[in-house]
């Protein structure tokens, strides 16, 4: 595996970096500035290159900039992510123009630094023919009644260029479903260019969609085609619709309803033929209402609307979608596909999976490189998997068929719905405690006071960031601690693996 280098002339932003980042499994290698790395670059073997360059833009000697250009010069497929202060909006379109694949503003969370980097690296190691052979085979997987409508919706709009709207919670599938109807269509050989339009700042979202001329700004040093001149005779996905900036949905309005746009700073009109498909995970009508969504866009977008069911709608799939993401990691690690005990497939099969798709997946990757056994037993799964199961099956106690194996109680199919509290599923929380404290005693479990602590904050924590969406300091507000607090606790308690689809 190829490491992930980090430039930086900061060690606290490099230590960071290196301790999440080998925490996902990833090799990393460091430098303090950028003729190190250069000088590294000349003297590495091939199996020593980075699969990815972190860089960040204001250092000694060479900047992060000047070193994008040398080192595109040399690997022009390597993935470069630049890390820029807000402040510094202008020399992150530079990054763009110069062939960044992404920029990373500073201060960052974690969490969406590694997901940011995740997403490069499974670029950087996909040949073209992989890529198009990956391509060819993307389909979805579901034999559930909503999956089947899905299926079925996308089979009458393959003939069709209307405009669609996807609707879904985080970690659904909605660019998959975006790609399948583009694959379908009569533009499907075209290109599908995807954007997701609430990773952009507001700064830059106008030249990512409709690009920019020479000189329109600070740092636009020559011509740049935006997303619509790239996905003409194609499909533009606009992923997270409902949170891009109000006077540029305007433009876009116009764009839809005319067929063409001008350049940032340009005065000649430029015409495409783009199908766009949206999504969103918010309540765009809810939206309209408040003001925060022109309502012309929204009727112009709401054609056809598909929405995607969460996991938990579709319980009866979770295990065709285990054995298929478990066989994909192993074939992307070169291992062979571990297999999941009856048990253990009857935990994750009442699973509430909040973050649905993506989190199944996310966890069948950590099953295939942390599981010490060919086949997995309950044992070997997560600790918020088994701590949710046995909460789940005390709540549905004398309510539910349950099985008792490998020492822990599950219930075999339980239909928890997010909303409700442990009250509202029959019984006080405090009694819940009671009566797991009373079954850890009586197992004569060791440490059971330090047990239930770390379940207890391990629960409060999930909650407050799904509740905040995965920011951090806003959840520690709301808990009523301090934000060195809740990032030690996420530490000790390893909560990392598990909160990061909760956004």
């Amino acid at each position: 595996m190829k490491p992930i280098w980090i430039v930086d002339d900061d060690q606290s932003i490099r230590f960071v970096l290196e301790r999440a980042l080998q925490r996902e499994g990833l090799e990393t290698r460091s430098f303090t500035q950028g003729n190190d790395v250069l000088a590294a670059l000349a003297d590495a073997a091939p199996s020593a290159l980075p699969s990815v360059l972190v860089s960040d833009i204001r250092m000694p000697g060479v900047n992060g900039l000047e070193l994008l250009t040398k080192v595109k010069t040399r690997q022009p497929d390597l993935p470069i992510i630049i890390m820029t202060a807000y402040s510094d909006l202008d020399s992150a379109v530079s990054a763009f123009q110069g062939g960044a694949f992404e920029y990373l503003a500073k201060p960052f969370d974690v969490n969406d630094a590694i997901e940011l980097v995740r997403r490069a690296f499974e670029q950087s190691v996909v040949t073209p023919e992989e890529a198009k052979a990956a391509d060819a085979a993307t389909e979805m997987l579901g034999q559930a009644p909503a999956m089947q409508e899905l299926f079925r919706a996308i089979g009458r709009l393959s003939q069709s260029h209307v405009t669609v709207l996807i609707t879904g919670e985080s970690g659904t599938g909605k660019e998959l479903v975006a790609k399948a109807l583009h694959k379908h269509s009569p533009r499907a050989e075209g290109p599908f260019v995807a954007i997701n339009t609430a990773a952009i700042p507001k700064d830059l979202l106008e030249s990512e969609l409709f690009g920019h001329e020479r000189g329109a700004f600070t740092g636009a040093q020559a011509m740049r085609r935006g997303r619509f001149e790239q996905a003409d005779g194609g499909t533009l996905f606009l992923d997270e619709i409902g949170d891009m900036p109000f006077d540029l949905q305007t433009r876009l309005l116009r764009v839809l309803s005319e067929g063409s746009f001008y350049r940032v700073g340009g005065h000649s009109a430029i015409k495409v033929q783009v199908r766009v498909i949206a999504a969103t995970h918010q309540d765009l009508e809810q939206r309209v209402a408040q003001g925060h969504f022109r309502e012309d866009l929204y009727h112009r977008l709401n054609v056809i609307r598909l929405r995607i069911p969460a996991l938990r709608e579709r319980l009866d799939d979770v295990p065709v979608l285990i054995r298929h993401f478990l066989q994909a990691s192993a074939t992307q690690l070169g291992v062979e596909a571990k297999r999941l005990a009856p048990a253990a497939m009857r935990v994750l099969s009442g699973f509430h999976f909040p973050g649905n798709v993506r989190q199944l997946e996310n966890l069948c990757h950590w099953l295939t490189v942390m599981a010490p056994g060919q086949v997995v037993d309950v044992k070997d799964l997560p600790p918020e998997v088994r701590d949710q199961s046995r909460i789940a099956s005390l709540a549905f106690a004398g309510d539910a068929d349950t099985d008792v194996m490998a020492g822990e109680r599950t219930v075999v199919n339980p239909t928890v719905n997010a909303g409700h509290s442990l009250t509202a599923l029959g019984a006080p929380w405090t009694d819940l405690v009671q009566a797991e404290a009373a079954a850890l005693l009586r197992d004569d479990q060791p440490n059971v006071w330090d047990q239930l602590t770390q379940k207890f904050e391990s629960a409060l924590i999930t909650a407050a960031i799904a509740h905040t969406k995965g920011r951090r300091v806003d959840a520690a507000n709301k808990l009523g601690i301090g934000r060195n607090t809740i990032t030690r606790k996420i530490q000790d308690l390893g909560l990392y693996e598990s909160l990061r689809d909760l956004r």
